[in-house]
């Protein structure tokens, strides 16, 4: 259950992500044999050891073995004529990722993000899903790249994602629809809701391929405490004055323990009497700070009840822990909440009655709230057969005299 950080502050592309991923995962071997388990004949991988600007990682670039044959031929016999696996549809590419010798996460994986590019030319070009002509990605390389990095997606089990801002170079770029801007317009259409930047450097940062895999896994700008177990580089093809690699790292999520999470499940399976004072001491000893109960109407008109805890991020398992032991319940949420709170101290009083404690709680402007333990008092209560009200009444104004 890994987290992932993705720093793309020379841009995105599918070679890259592979490139990083096979580094994180350590996989260079297996990625040979890629095109065998996609039944490719046309395809073979390269992988080079490559230095962008002193940073040493390494380079996998997938052949066209077509398309090197084709640029023989022109060579040799002046013939333009065509090459034979130009454009496949959606329905083409579906059918190599369903026959591949991969498991079938990283197959769901990869149409995912294939769907994701299509659904972006689909409405670039104004064309039906399934008519849609992939251009840029449906070479081999590209299908090799997405593949790849579904395989290695599946292979780290990430459960969650974050990203810094998105540089996507500018200017202008000749693709086979003619020139285009960058990011182009399918990139474009692919980062909407994603934070980008221009960067300053001229060039296509971006491509299609790259935007796609990064939406798929759908990151959280919102970048909290991280500790990183293991950073790689995975570099682009093009040189820029700046390093053109892709920085990921495996992360865990570092919790303050400070952070105050709310804890809250929904039951309506139960009955009530279960989440009684024995429930309620167990929330307490398996670390909420406090808890509230709401009534509410659930689906089919039944009634239920909403578990409230509020809980500081180091008892977040335990507490859900305890939920899932001692209630029907099949699931829990929690999000961290922000909050004030003030100074609070808990004095021993001498009484009549014996001691007491209470909690002293000091407001913004100086002044002071005070409260006796409910707990001492009921045993007093118990102890002299008089009831709590008339006794903390009482008691509380000994203890005002004392101060």
């Amino acid at each position: 259950m890994a987290t992932l950080y993705i720093e793309a502050f020379s841009g995105l592309s599918g070679d890259m992500f592979l490139g990083a991923l096979a580094g994180l995962t350590d996989s260079y071997d297996e990625l040979s044999d890629l095109p065998k388990l996609l039944f490719l004949d046309d395809a073979k991988i390269e992988i080079t050891e490559v230095e962008k600007n002193g940073i040493v990682c390494k380079h996998i670039q997938v052949i066209d073995l077509n398309a090197q044959e084709v640029l023989e031929h022109d060579h040799h016999h002046h013939d333009h004529s065509h090459h034979h696996n130009s454009h496949r549809h959606l329905s083409d590419i579906n059918k190599i990722i369903e026959n591949a010798t991969i498991p079938e996460e990283a197959k769901s994986i990869a149409k995912a993000i294939f769907l994701i590019i299509g659904e972006s030319e689909s409405k670039i070009h104004n064309i039906p899903l399934k008519n849609i002509h992939f251009h840029e990605v449906s070479g081999v390389d590209s299908i090799i790249d997405i593949v790849g990095c579904s395989v290695l997606l599946h292979k780290l089990e990430i459960k969650k994602t974050y990203a810094t801002a998105i540089c996507t170079g500018f200017g202008f770029v000749d693709t086979q629809h003619g020139r285009l801007p960058v990011p182009a317009p399918a990139t474009a259409d692919i980062l909407v809701g994603i934070p980008s930047y221009a960067g300053d450097e001229k060039g296509e940062r971006v491509t299609p391929t790259g935007a796609a895999i990064l939406k798929y896994l759908n990151p959280d700008f919102d970048i909290p405490v991280l500790r990183t177990i293991k950073t790689v580089y995975g570099p682009g093809s093009k040189d820029f004055i700046t390093p053109n690699v892709l920085r990921l790292s495996l992360c865990e999520q570092q919790n303050n323990p400070e952070d105050i999470y709310v804890m809250e499940t929904n039951i309506d399976d139960m009955s009530n009497e279960f989440l009684g004072n024995d429930f309620q001491e167990g929330l307490f000893k398996n670390g909420a700070n406090d808890f509230h109960y709401n009534s509410i109407h659930m689906k089919k008109g039944r009634q239920g009840i909403l578990v409230s805890c509020s809980v500081p991020a180091n008892s977040i398992q335990q507490l859900s822990d305890y939920i899932f032991e001692h209630t029907s319940t099949i699931g829990v949420r929690y999000y961290p909440v922000k909050g004030n709170k003030l100074e609070r101290e808990i004095k021993s009083f001498e009484t009549p009655y014996g001691k007491v404690k209470v909690k002293i709680v000091k407001t913004p402007s100086g002044r002071e709230k005070r409260k006796i333990e409910y707990d001492d008092l009921k045993k007093i209560s118990n102890k002299t057969d008089q009831p709590i009200y008339f006794l903390e009444k009482e008691i509380m104004n000994l203890i005002n005299e004392q101060l």
